[in-house]
């Protein structure tokens, strides 16, 4: 895999179901679009910093595996398997479970009325399957269909944004004033009570929102994969992550300044109502086409949540695979290089179907119990523990006489990720305990699966050690 490659599927991780559905949360908890805004534009400078800390750690960790191979090999295996069984529950299986139920709820409202007779969340299943199938021919075939669909996709959401400019001086967007569908007076929560109550509240929206930037280090999870990975991984994640941080800022600004503020406020759909009111404007103006932005929006979201989901199938499994080559998962999930099975190390492209099945499996099960806005409150929160233990590495390694650390604009970069990763926790937890504690017990449940695979597959990995 190239670096445009690795580009693609940090870009397709990225943007996913977050970025189409949860402005419209946030302007009804925050009440004002100015402040909608601040937050994705603070979370979008938070993962470029992420993005440098994690290139700074794949020059030195230089193997498949993300937060487990960097957690195992520089602290403690235990901390390597807590960060897998939380990419396994939340950082992989949840996050695929959020797109593909986001992607049903787009495309029920797609006018086909055959998809509206279909039972609830079948959609969301074979967007699933399907993923798995794609992968299961193969990394090369099922990298190349997934390059294709992230170019439409990137060039649908250009044409779109485009559109929507030329119609800047006609958006409706301005302060919420009256109650959304749901009745619930949108910003009250964040202004009646005072600076403490308005900072919850806007920690909890930088958690949701932190979720949409979360693929950033998509492309450590694909190390082996990835021609010249020193060089090519953190390029892949820094100018991936600048450039989706810039494409969120402008679709954004188009979801909660174009159409009323009142009709989007709480709204998980969020684009496509921006997109209404857009084909509204242009139709005022005398131009019939305007009514095609809707389904070039609709066609466009969906293209990016199934590409979100190709790319979390293609990444999720590697993880799952360099778990078992350290013996905390089962072997014959390692899966198989040129016909065999069994390989202790992994230095190349390695296939495993068990992985890939698994995966689906687990999405499936998640899709089939859980709501849209559990998942972004649990999701926002597990993940954010898990990378901000990720980024401190960066201090601890600085001076390592093994593996030096170094990256650039130490120490503010790491400062600004680490303290701002853990900070939105911390708020979120307090706003949110119940997910909050659901994650914490997600940390709890990796420890104990690790006391689990020592006594099962051996007494320690014979490649998990302190360096």
């Amino acid at each position: 895999m190239n670096a445009p490659s690795a580009a693609a599927v940090v870009a397709a991780s990225m943007i996913g179901a977050g970025v189409y559905t949860t402005s419209g949360f946030t302007l009804g908890d925050l009440g004002e679009p100015q402040y909608v805004i601040a937050a994705w534009a603070i979370g979008g400078v938070i993962a470029i910093c992420g993005a440098l800390c994690y290139g700074a750690l794949a020059q030195q960790f230089t193997e498949s595996g993300g937060e487990y191979l960097f957690l195992a090999r520089a602290i403690h295996p235990a901390a390597g398997m807590m960060a897998g069984w939380v990419s396994l529950l939340a950082g992989f299986t949840g996050a695929m479970a959020f797109a593909a139920t986001t992607f049903e709820s787009f495309a029920r409202g797609a006018g086909f009325g055959w998809l509206d007779s279909l039972p609830d969340r079948t959609i969301a299943i074979v967007l699933v399957l399907l993923a798995a199938i794609v992968h299961s021919l193969g990394l090369k075939r099922g990298t190349h269909i997934q390059n294709g669909v992230v170019i439409a996709k990137l060039v649908l959401i250009g044409l779109f944004v485009l559109i929507a400019y030329s119609t800047l001086s006609t958006w409706q967007g301005t302060n919420v004033a009256a109650a959304s569908e749901a009745g619930v007076d949108a910003g009250t929560e964040a202004t009646s009570g005072g600076d403490w109550a308005f900072a919850l509240v806007f920690a909890n929206a930088l958690t949701w929102i932190s979720l949409s930037y979360s693929g950033f280090n998509a492309a450590v999870y694909l190390t082996d994969e990835i021609e010249q990975p020193t060089r090519n991984v953190p390029r892949a994640m820094l100018f991936g992550t600048v450039a989706v941080a810039v494409l969120y800022l402008l679709l954004n600004i188009i979801f909660v300044y174009a159409p009323p503020a009142a009709d989007v406020a709480g709204q998980p759909n969020v684009a496509t109502l921006a997109a209404e009111s857009v084909g509204r404007q242009i139709q005022a103006r005398g131009s019939v086409w305007g009514s095609w932005v809707s389904p070039l929006v609709r066609i466009a979201i969906l293209a990016g949540l199934g590409t979100s989901v190709l790319a979390l199938m293609q990444t999720g499994p590697r993880v799952y695979q360099k778990m078992a080559a350290d013996r905390l998962l089962p072997r014959w999930l390692i899966g198989r290089r040129g016909g065999h099975t069994g390989a202790a190390t992994i230095t190349g492209p390695v296939e495993s179907l068990p992985t890939i099945w698994i995966q689906a499996g687990l999405a499936i099960v998640v899709i089939c119990i859980s709501t849209l806005r559990e998942q972004l409150d649990y999701l926002g929160f597990t993940l954010s523990i898990c990378a901000a233990l990720c980024g401190s590495l960066v201090f601890l390694f600085r001076n390592h006489g093994v593996h030096p650390v170094r990256v650039w604009g130490y120490p503010w970069v790491p400062f600004i990720y680490v303290v701002g990763t853990l900070g939105i926790a911390t708020l979120t937890a307090i706003r949110v305990p119940l997910q909050a504690t659901v994650g914490l017990g997600t940390l709890g449940i990796g420890i104990a699966a690790y006391l689990v695979s020592r006594f099962l597959w051996g007494s320690r990995a014979f490649v998990d050690r302190r360096n």
